[in-house]
């Protein structure tokens, strides 16, 4: 019987690193319920619109959805969207707190993923970007690629 690889991402922000300037990654684990994790490991969870802040000392992700387990009985509506503590070290959360007293940053979600039979989450201290700002970035990705298709010799249109 074959060894099944574990699914790259959970759930991933794609928009996110189009609309933000990441300055630093970082990663922690997530605090969820038991239902949370399975409905997270069969696809259920949108990280999509969230975003993370530092309340009371601690780390919490705000706006994601991980709608309930579809095996799972009657569970309170109000849990799907409910705000979830993220661990991180005791050094990290201190500076993650000076960086969002700094204007103009913010904590991003970028994705949930699998690591050793926990979820984390890969998030990143991020300035928002203006809309000439995207442009010119979609502008510098499609030069690197009509590039590369040049160098590996491929019509270009």
């Amino acid at each position: 019987m074959p060894h099944q690889t574990a699914p790259r991402y959970y759930a991933e922000n794609r928009k996110a690193r189009h609309d933000f300037e990441t300055l630093e990654t970082f990663q922690g684990g997530l605090e969820l319920l038991g239902w949370e994790v399975k409905s997270v490991r069969e696809g259920g969870a949108k990280i999509d619109g969230g975003h993370i802040t530092v309340m009371k000392g601690e780390l919490w992700l705000i706006g994601a959805h991980i709608k309930p387990y579809s095996k799972a009985g009657t569970l309170p509506a109000e849990s799907a969207d409910r705000t979830r503590k993220i661990l991180v070290h005791r050094k990290e959360l201190a500076y993650l707190a000076g960086k969002t007293q700094e204007k103009g940053l913010t904590l991003v979600p970028f994705s949930l993923y699998p690591a050793r039979h926990r979820i984390k989450i890969s998030f990143g201290v991020c300035r928002g970007r203006k809309a000439h700002d995207k442009r010119e970035k979609l502008k510098q990705q499609d030069l690197a690629r009509s590039i590369r298709r040049v160098l590996r010799g491929e019509d270009v249109e």
